[in-house]
């Protein structure tokens, strides 16, 4: 039996904490630092506004260009 999906629509913003609670475990132990935060919630950003599941490759490196990450060298 599937299991239901809480809608994420409902709440504008949504805290780290409840961010992190819908990671599988692995992920969010490794999310303990702020660039990682950073990242986790600016991809929630881009699926609230977008309202797809999945980025492309094409939109996660404008997501990383959007909270600030270049490419040096």
């Amino acid at each position: 039996m599937p299991k239901k999906r809480a809608s994420r629509r409902s709440s504008k913003s949504q805290s780290s904490e409840s961010i992190l609670a819908t990671l599988p475990k692995q992920i969010s132990d490794n999310a303990d630092d702020a660039e990682t935060l950073e990242f986790l919630q600016a991809i929630d950003a881009w699926k609230r506004a977008s309202g797809r599941q999945f980025p492309s490759w094409t939109e996660v490196l404008g997501i990383l260009k959007s909270i600030g990450y270049s490419k040096t060298g």
